[in-house]
Parts: C-alpha cells; structure tokens; sequence
C-alpha cells in the first residue's frame, strides 16, 4: 500500500501513457529520418535502423516497469540501459540521424538511475556517436565543428534537466513518505482516540454504577440483615424495612435505564437538583438546608452535585457509624454552587482511603465541569466533604432559601 501511494504521487507514473507515446514519437522520427536521409548509403542506413527497432519491445518488456517502480531497481535499470545503449550507439555512430532517439534515452537514465551512473550515461549517449562516427566517416572540419558542438549543448541541456528531474524525483520520494508517515500517524491517532474514548466511557461506567447501582445493593444488603435480625423480634419494623427494600429495588431500576439509555438520573427525572437532594437525605436520615437563589442549571452540573451527595452519604453510613448525625447544605451563589455534607462521626485517615472510585470518583467528577472537591477529616474527628462547582452566572432566580 505503501508503494502504491508513494507512485501516486510521481508525475511521470500518472501519465506513463504519455510517456509512452513520447517514446513511439521519438522513435518513428529516428526511423523516418534514418530512411529519408541521402548519407550515408542505403545498407548503411537499414543496418541503423534495424539496431534500434528491438528497443521499442525491450523498453515495453523492461524499461516500463522500471519507469513505474518506487524507487527502480538500480541494478536492474544498469542492465536495461546497457543493452539500450548496445543497441542505440552503434546505430548513431553509423548515422547521425539517430541521435534523435537521445531525447528518449537520456530522460530514462535520470529516471531510473542515480545522479553518478546517469551522468556517465547520459555523457556516453552524447559524447560516444559524434566521437564514433567522426573517426568512422572522417568528416571535413566545418561538419565536425557542428556535431561536436552540437552534441556538447545538448550535453549540457540534459546534465540541467537531469538534474531538474532528479530533484523532482527525490521531492517526490520525500512527499511520498511523509504522505505515508502522515497516514500511519492518523491510524495510530486514531486508534488511541478510540481506546482512549474506550478508557474514558469505562471510567465513567464505572463512576456510575459505583454511585447508583452499587450503592443501592450496598443498602438492600443492610435491609436484608435488618429485616432477617427483625421478624421475630419486631415484625412492624421489618415490614417497613421490606417496603424500603422495594423503593430501593425501584430507584436501582429506575436508574439502570436511564444509565443505559444515557439520560439524567432518575432522582432528576422531572424534578429539582433541591427536591432530589431532599428526597436523597430523607432516606439516608440527613438533614438538607439550600441557601441562595434555587434555579435550574446545567444538567451536568446537577448531576455532579448529586451524585456527590450520594457518595458522601453512602461513606458516611458506612464508615463514620449508625448514630451519626449528618447535615447536608446546598448554596446558590452567583457563579458557585456548593455542596457540603458533614458528619460527627468517628473520620478516617485519608492516606488510606485513595484507593477505589470513593473519593477518586468524587474529585473526578467534579474535575469534569471545572470544580473542585475537598475533604476535611481526621480519625475521631468528623468529616466534612465540599463541592463546588461553577455555574453560570445571572439565570433565572426561585426561591431564595429553602431547608426541607
């Protein structure tokens, strides 16, 4: 795939058909010439012609493919012109009419060999037919004069050419890579992004269910316990305890679609950031108090805000003891909305909580719009998480206070 985008890019590839009938023109004008001319005579002049009519199947069998190969194959493009050059000097030393056919030889060796070896052809396709046929017909001073000069200013024109193509040659080699290069670059971009994105949707996944799902069966396993410690001692208790096992089975439910259908959480569904947080408190035993002007925000930052109380809540039933008395507040300011939820129970140490989605969780939520969480705690000390969050200012302003 390589080789054939680098050949794309080659001008003499993409209109090898043309060259092509470059070569068939140049070659039936030396044979024109060569028949039409009155010198030197007629067996002379057939045996040239006939040296150069196995070029045409040499260059359709050979020369070709080299011309479209990335790079040629240098010593095969050595043995294609050498048999070339067998054929196409003799004849121009026996007439000068076919030197013609140099304007179709020489671009071949810039394209097919290396700066060295196409100058030593290319000086052998102008210097060796003048120098030949000189000695072999002895010419008078005035016709030597014309052929040797002759011969030196195309000598030049194609070193200046040659060099031209070769310069475009090593351009496009150059082009070619870096069009390779870029290409492999994008796949492997690609293919980062995708497992990056793969990564990132995980985490989030991950993020998700440990707030919501996990969770809700942490706490249906404490009802469990509770109701199996409570049926023979107090049935009226465990019966309350079985019919909060079926709101907490719901809400589970509940917020499994909306995890799969990727919508808002179900706390959310069609009610306030306040009245989910009151509902959320009402069933954990925490107090709630809002201050500052409620108003809608934006969904993402609800949704961090509330899944951040609920992990505040989950740790603090779970490590700071049953009696703990926990407050909850939510402050509107004019570009920060703060979540704070305190207990006053037995605190941990927090060097030894940074493993796991808790508190890692937490503060990558928040990251995510642009906020910050904190934890203040210390063994036998409380603790105290806060939120803050940046929200838009000046949106619609409700109720300036509200304590459920």
């Amino acid at each position: 795939m390589k080789g054939d985008r680098a050949r794309a890019v080659h001008a003499w590839d993409r209109s090898i058909l043309l060259w092509d009938v470059y070569f068939a023109v140049a070659w039936l004008a030396t044979q024109t010439m060569l028949l039409g001319a009155g010198h030197p005579g007629w067996p002379v002049r057939a045996t040239a012609a006939g040296l150069i009519v196995p070029l045409v199947p040499w260059y359709m069998a050979v020369g070709r493919r080299l011309l479209c190969e990335d790079p040629p194959d240098e010593r095969r493009a050595r043995y294609y012109l050498g048999v070339a050059l067998a054929l196409f000097l003799p004849s121009a030393v026996l007439a000068g009419e076919t030197r013609i056919l140099a304007f179709a030889v020489i671009p071949q060796c810039f394209m097919t060999l290396r700066m060295r070896g196409a100058l030593i052809a290319v000086t052998a396709v102008n210097v060796v037919p003048v120098a030949g046929w000189a000695l072999l017909w002895r010419p008078g001073g005035e016709d030597l004069f014309v052929n040797a000069l002759s011969a030196l200013v195309t000598l030049v024109f194609s070193v200046v050419v040659g060099g031209w193509i070769i310069r475009i040659i090593e351009q496009s080699l150059e082009r070619a890579e870096l069009i390779a290069e870029l290409d492999a670059s994008r796949h492997e971009i690609s293919r980062l992004s995708a497992a990056h994105g793969a990564l990132t949707e995980r985490d989030r996944l991950a993020r998700e269910i440990h707030d919501t799902l996990a969770q809700g069966f942490t706490s249906l396993l404490m009802l469990v316990q509770a109701v199996d410690a409570e049926l023979d001692s107090d049935p009226a208790q465990a019966r309350r305890h079985l019919a909060l096992m079926e709101d907490t089975a719901r809400r589970n439910l509940a917020e499994a679609r909306a995890l799969v259908a990727g919508g808002a959480p179900a706390d959310l569904a069609g009610a306030s950031l306040p009245d989910a947080l009151g509902r959320l408190t009402t069933r954990q035993e925490a107090a709630l108090e809002v201050t500052g002007p409620v108003r809608t925000l934006p969904a993402g930052v609800e949704v961090v805000a509330l899944r951040a109380c609920q992990e505040a809540l989950t740790n603090a039933r779970k490590h700071a003891g049953s009696s703990t008395r926990i407050g909850v507040r939510l402050d509107y300011a004019d570009d920060t909305l703060t979540l704070s939820v305190r207990d006053d129970g037995c605190g941990f140490d927090p060097a030894a909580a940074s493993s796991g989605y808790g508190l890692a969780g937490l503060r990558a939520r928040a990251a995510e719009v642009g906020g910050t969480a904190t934890v203040r705690t210390a063994p036998g000390d409380g603790t105290a998480v806060t939120v803050r969050l940046p929200v838009p200012a000046g949106m619609a302003s409700g109720a300036r206070s509200e304590t459920p």
